[in-house]
């Protein structure tokens, strides 16, 4: 089984976001949201992953990430999404002229963000 490694990108006092890789590749995130009686998961995996990889990588999450935060918990909700990675658009602003000239800009409002 790959080494699954969960890296806290956002938290608040009901959620939580991760980004996934297996310590070479991106593989995904997983954006968590913890309630009185449930946890709900909206997980995105990268095309990639087989389905057997994707319970595996489920296995883990509950182990490692919600069942630590929320033990008591009555169940466990995921949502589960494969695609492949587009970009991290933001609405920063404050590239420089050097980091305009290396990124590309989407038609949408906002920057991409190389990670």
């Amino acid at each position: 089984m790959p080494d699954y490694q969960f890296e806290r990108e956002a938290r608040t006092p009901y959620s939580e976001v991760y980004s996934i890789n297996d310590g070479q590749h991106s593989l995904g995130r997983v954006d968590v949201h913890y309630t009185a009686s449930a946890t709900f998961a909206t997980l995105a995996v990268h095309t990639s992953l087989t389905d057997d990889q994707v319970q595996e990588l489920l296995g883990e999450l509950d182990e490692r990430i919600v069942s630590t935060a929320d033990p008591y918990r009555e169940d466990l909700i995921v949502t589960v999404w494969k695609g492949e990675e587009v970009g991290v658009f933001g609405d920063d602003s404050d590239f420089d002229d050097e980091d305009e000239d290396d990124h590309e800009h989407d038609e949408h409002a906002g920057h991409r963000h190389d990670h």
